[in-house]
């Protein structure tokens, strides 16, 4: 699995940093690849974590949450 994960990333270069902005040091580089990235959301167990995100537009949301506004579940 890695060996496929690995073949259809798609690698970005981060040239801006702000940490620390996070309440934990090493989630930054996450927030810091979700903006270049371009995504819309961060999935994650640990959403106080992620307290500050917002202001770059992302959602942050646990996988249960994640599921249901996919309609998965």
């Amino acid at each position: 699995m890695p060996d496929f994960l690995c073949q259809v990333s798609n690698t970005r270069q981060v040239y801006y940093l702000w940490r620390p902005l996070l309440k934990d040091a090493k989630d930054d580089h996450v927030l810091e690849l979700a903006v270049e990235a371009r995504c819309t959301s961060i999935v994650t167990y640990n959403k106080r974590d992620f307290e500050g995100a917002e202001q770059f537009g992302l959602v942050i949301e646990t996988p249960l949450e994640f599921l249901k506004r996919l309609e998965l579940l």
